[in-house]
């Protein structure tokens, strides 16, 4: 479980950030004003990654970002107009606000990574990229063959030690068919 971020690191993180990057929109910049001037705000402001898959999250980019300038996700509502994020962020103070901050090498930023939280509203396939789904079906495709394999070796071991041709054959014949459709598959 991790640490919860001090509201005192929360409002220092903001101040360096609003000194160090330019946003690209300017009510980007009131937000965070009002955020950093409101402890009881501040409570429920968690930044992480990914925030459009939140309850109630708000994207914020700087100049120096090719990402979106402002985004405010409310359940399945979505708005890029910062006077009615503000108004829903002033009005709902104790609803838990989720920030992600899009700057130029934030993944790499230290101050930023102090006051990141995991983001519990990630879809559980969100990591999984269809490279790696291929990846693991070629794994298991292998595997399987693999096994398959070693079974019908030792069938055929058994077959050779109690001299039975006719399951010898029947038994070589289909560790030949499995070999066969392996190679025919395709990206074996």
């Amino acid at each position: 479980m991790q640490t919860p971020v001090s509201v005192q690191d929360k409002k220092s993180f903001i101040q360096w950030f609003l000194n160090h990057y330019q946003l690209k929109k300017r009510e980007s910049v009131w937000i965070l004003n009002y955020i950093i001037n409101h402890k009881n705000l501040l409570k429920n402001i968690h930044f992480v990654r990914e925030a459009k898959y939140c309850p109630r999250g708000l994207i914020m980019t700087s100049h120096c970002s090719e990402e979106v300038p402002f985004r405010f996700y409310k359940k399945q509502l979505v708005t890029t107009d910062a006077e009615k994020s503000f108004h829903d962020i002033r009005m709902n103070q104790n609803e838990p606000l989720y920030i992600q901050l899009n700057f130029n090498k934030s993944h790499q930023n230290s101050y930023y990574a102090a006051v990141l939280v995991e983001n519990p509203f990630i879809p559980d396939d969100y990591f999984i990229t269809q490279q790696d789904r291929d990846a693991a079906k070629k794994i298991l495709d292998l595997t399987v063959h693999e096994y398959q394999r070693t079974a019908l070796k030792r069938k055929i071991d058994c077959a050779l030690d109690e001299g039975d041709r006719q399951t010898f054959f029947e038994l070589v014949e289909q560790l030949n068919g499995i070999d066969r459709e392996k190679l025919n598959q395709p990206n074996s």
